[in-house]
This record gives structure tokens, sequence and C-alpha cells, in this order.
């Protein structure tokens, strides 16, 4: 993992480094949320990416979500398990800074990480769900966006109402590994081998299996 100063991650490639942001429960952390780590680190050209593990998901039930500290303990040995884990930085930054909201996060993590260059990392999935997060358009308007396909919603995605509204501001994929340095909004869609690994999956064949 990267070292750790206080409760924050000093990385290797000092002040500036290009940043990875990944939100979302991890209830569990599982081999998917490996698979766009690793090819944002590639594609993008990131120092480190960080995975933000949310307290909880205002659009998730609360009943079916493991415990903070569960989920944390799970994606640190998932991102550990990995040759290049030392690159992935796991935290509950969300809770430390009190915010319940993607944008307000962002906004946060700027403001404590003046010199870093964030990206927001998130699947097809997410860019078709994204305008019930409150306050969406700020996301696209604070850090660049890099959208990773997934089985079955590439087309819907690239056809939804938040790549319409920033339809203009998309940029080639040929462009990606220059992301992280574009002013916001910028966002890029990343073709990528497809990894069909799921959270809700992996939770209904643990239960199958009790």
């Amino acid at each position: 993992m990267p070292a750790v100063k206080g409760n924050h991650p000093v990385s290797a490639a000092g002040r500036g480094s290009r940043v990875g942001l990944l939100g979302g429960s991890f209830n569990p952390a599982h081999a998917g949320h490996l698979h766009i780590s690793r090819l944002a680190l590639a594609r993008l050209g990131l120092d480190q990416v960080w995975w933000l593990v949310a307290p909880q998901n205002p659009l998730k039930p609360a009943d079916d979500m493991a415990p903070l500290a569960e989920r944390l303990t799970n994606a640190r040995a998932a991102a550990g398990s990995a040759a290049w884990g030392r690159r992935v930085w796991v935290t509950d930054m969300e809770r430390e800074l009190g915010t319940r909201f993607t944008a307000d996060t962002l906004k946060a993590l700027k403001r404590r990480f003046p010199a870093h260059r964030f990206v927001w990392i998130m699947g097809a999935d997410n860019l078709i769900e994204i305008p019930r997060w409150h306050g969406w358009t700020a996301v696209f308007d604070a850090v660049p966006v890099a959208v990773f396909a997934r089985p079955t919603y590439s087309f819907r995605a690239l056809t939804s109402k938040a790549a319409r509204r920033f339809a203009r501001h998309r940029i080639n994929e040929t462009r990606a590994a220059a992301l992280a340095d574009m002013r916001p909004p910028a966002w890029v869609f990343v073709n990528i081998p497809l990894d069909a690994a799921s959270a809700t999956g992996i939770r209904a064949g643990t239960r199958n299996r009790k």
C-alpha cells in the first residue's frame, strides 16, 4: 500500500500526483474493482487509485449493507492481493470529511489536496444512474471523469442523459492518458476487456452457499 502520513497517503510521485477516485459501497470489494483500478492506472496514466468506501450510499438500502469496518477490511485485503495493490489506497475519508454526496466529497478533497490532479472513475452503469445523484452536474464540473465499459450497460450509457448533457466535453479515448491534466468538464469513455463481477452477484452467491 502507499506510504501513509497520519490518515493520508504520501504518493511516491510527491505533490501533484495523478489520482483516480473510485467511490462506492464496496459491499464487498471484488475482482471488478481490481479490474477497473488496474486498467485506470494504465490507461489514464495515474500514480494511484483511491478507493473511497462510503459509510452509506444514499441510494442503497442500509439493511443490506455490511458494517463500514468490515467493508474496509475486505477492501484492503482485496487490494493487497494484487501485485500492484500498493498503488491502491483504501479509505473511509468520506466519514472523516463528513460528506455524504460525491459532489461535496470532491470539493473537500480538492481543498485538502490542492496539488493533486484527481479523476473520478466510474462504470458505465453509473453514467446511466448519475442524474439521480445529488448535485450530479457538479461532479463533472469538479474533476475530469473516466467512464469504463461494463457488460450490457455501454450502449445505454453512451445515449444516457449525462452523456448527452456533456457530449461536447467528451474526449477521444486515444487521449485518455492526458485526462488528468485537463480542465473540467472533460470526460472519456474507455473500452476495456469486460469483467462481469458485481457486489450484488457476490452477495447473492454467498447467501446461496449458506
